[in-house]
């Protein structure tokens, strides 16, 4: 299975960027993954919240064209490690066209991209930055692949 993860602006904190290029590096074993980042806009503050969103959202969906979308959102379905792995090893299984997780900015998405998105996944009810997010979206992503190879990484 190919996965594009898409983001909203890049990395800015070098602490984040080690944890993510770690769990990239391992990604490499189980699957093809291509990171893409949309960059931020420029002079936001003469934007609204959501001509930004807009603005970012036809970013996205140009990113995302013939992928299926899933949104990573704080209020989308929370799954398990295990319940994650289980939904990646049936996708893996189903899917004809890339997989791509989408993290937005700061204020989330347009509608149109919610619209366009086959469903949003939260990794808790509990909000974090849009930076943080890509450093625990890579290592559960690193973490259900392992799971569904049987590897150790997962202790249950």
């Amino acid at each position: 299975m190919k996965i594009l993860l898409i983001v909203v602006g890049k990395t800015d904190k070098g602490y984040l960027e080690e944890g993510i290029d770690l769990y990239l590096q391992r990604l490499k074993h189980y699957t093809a993954l291509e990171v893409k980042v949309i960059p931020e806009l420029k002079n936001t503050r003469a934007l609204t919240e959501q001509q930004q969103k807009e603005r970012e959202g036809e970013q996205i969906l140009q990113a995302a064209e013939d992928c299926e979308m899933w949104l990573l959102d704080e209020n989308g379905k929370e799954f398990s490690s295990e319940k994650f792995a289980a939904f990646l090893d049936k996708k893996n299984q189903t899917l004809t066209k890339i997989m791509s997780f989408v993290i937005g900015g700061p204020y989330g998405f347009s509608e149109e991209v919610y619209a366009k998105a086959m469903g949003k996944i939260a990794l808790s009810q509990m909000t974090f930055s849009h930076q943080m997010v890509r450093l625990f979206f890579v290592e559960q992503l690193y973490r259900a692949l392992t799971i569904i190879k049987g590897e150790p990484y997962h202790n249950k």
